[in-house]
């Protein structure tokens, strides 16, 4: 058998790993190991492989962004600003239909801004804005579906943990994707509000309102959030102005966070110790997929697969968009059962060097950053996308009393805007590439 079909092979059989329950990590690292022993026909090789990878993989200065940007989630969570967020964003549209559900939208996308994870996004502010929804009236299905649909903002609005991982992998700048997801996630939670002000004329039975707050009382409101926009301004424009790297971006990141989270009474010796084990895990979890996925690039990379299936493409004669498309659409489609992370480590050195082989009428760097938001953005509409998109289940976890199809229907209109979000961005690059200019 060559080595293109056991490449070929080798992703049904990791897919059915994860099926059936198996650790993506541990899949991705077993079915590189066993495909690099099938090629080379010695284990010998492949111990002295697994040595370089290991090194090359965690001494990538790059990665120690990760960690930070976890803590700074954890900080954040700590120091009560989603809440914060909230409340503001209830403060000023609650009182209209759909108000308090456009408010958990906003909260989403605030909180993503300093966070950098769909999971934790939604998980934290399914806390924070379930109780509120349901006080306000609103039915379960829809705001469940909100708070899932919310969430995706996490890794959409910068920084992103997954936009890193992208960067390394294609070799481009962080601070310029950073800059690139800015407007795309802004659009996305812009649809989602207008997919609930739509939703509250066509089944108003189902929105609830609160009765309106007084202005000294908005105000008041309002500026408890200025730890989040001081946060966020500092970090992503410190990188882009080149203060300071994205890593020690991070880091000015986490310290300041922590330090609005200890001013909040929220962050004392015990929980200290707490969000720092909690980075830890989560830090050790993700590693342990960048490690499986190393392993199994460098499998792929030894049978030629991708080489082969870009000038396969390339000799096609389809159009570039078509074969966009059809990326796309594969995304969607193991989004439904496969985490954002994942999918980028095991497809991006599949895929990557199929789509540059073809001619967008872009430069290079403003495809890759284009062509990330795309990526990114499809990514995300798989953990929304019924029967198994992770964050329904995290949310519907939390509203035990929602049936999960009430949740599958309620968030079907936000997946269709976010389908009609990617369509503007395939059809107009430059919404992602004219900040490039600047």
């Amino acid at each position: 058998m060559s080595g293109v079909e056991l490449a070929a092979w080798s992703f049904p059989i990791l897919l059915l790993l994860i099926f059936v329950r198996v650790p993506i990590g541990l899949a991705m690292l077993s079915c590189g190991l066993v495909g690099a022993w099938l090629v080379y026909g010695s284990y010998l090789p492949i111990l002295n492989q697994l040595k370089q990878v290991t090194y090359s993989t965690f001494s990538n200065y790059n990665l120690s962004v990760i960690p930070l940007f976890l803590l700074m989630g954890q900080f954040a969570a700590l120091g009560g600003l989603s809440q914060a967020l909230f409340k503001a964003a209830e403060a000023w549209i609650g009182h209209r239909k759909g108000g308090v559900a456009m408010a958990a939208v906003g909260a989403c996308a605030g909180f993503g801004a300093i966070c950098g994870s769909s999971l934790a996004t939604a998980a934290t502010m399914g806390q924070v804005a379930l109780p509120e929804l349901k006080r306000a009236g609103y039915a379960g299905g829809i705001s469940t579906a909100t708070l899932a649909a919310g969430g995706t903002l996490g890794i959409l609005i910068p920084p992103s943990v997954v936009l890193v991982i992208y960067a390394i992998l294609t070799e481009q700048n962080i601070a310029k994707l950073f800059l690139a997801a800015f407007v795309p996630g802004v659009l996305a939670a812009i649809g989602y509000m207008i997919v609930i002000a739509v939703y509250a004329r066509v089944r108003p039975q189902e929105m609830g309102t609160i009765p309106p707050m007084p202005m000294a009382e908005r105000w008041k409101a309002t500026l408890k959030v200025w730890p989040v926009i001081t946060i966020f301004l500092v970090v992503v424009g410190g990188i882009y102005l080149g203060f300071f790297t994205p890593t020690e971006g991070a880091a000015v990141g986490a310290f300041g966070t922590g330090v609005a989270a200890w001013a909040a009474g929220g962050l004392n010796r015990k929980t200290l110790l707490g969000a720092v084990l909690g980075t830890a895990v989560a830090t050790g979890m993700i590693f342990m997929i960048v490690l499986g996925a190393g392993v199994y690039n460098t499998f792929l990379a030894l049978s030629q697969l991708p080489q082969e299936a870009a000038q396969m493409v390339a000799g096609s004669g389809l159009s570039p968009t078509v074969v966009l498309i059809a990326i796309l659409v594969i995304y969607v489609i193991l989004g439904c059962f496969m985490d954002s992370l994942s999918m980028i480590l095991l497809t991006i050195p599949v895929f990557f060097p199929v789509v540059t082989a073809l001619d967008f009428g872009m430069s290079p760097e403003h495809f890759a950053i284009w062509f990330g938001i795309l990526v990114l953005i499809v990514v995300e509409v798989g953990l929304i996308t019924p029967p198994v998109g992770m964050n329904l289940f995290v949310i519907n976890s939390m509203a035990k009393d929602v049936p999960i199809m009430a949740t599958y229907r309620g968030v079907m209109p936000f997946v269709a805007s976010d389908f009609i979000r990617t369509a503007l961005l395939v059809a107009f690059p430059s919404i992602v590439t004219f900040v490039l200019r600047f």
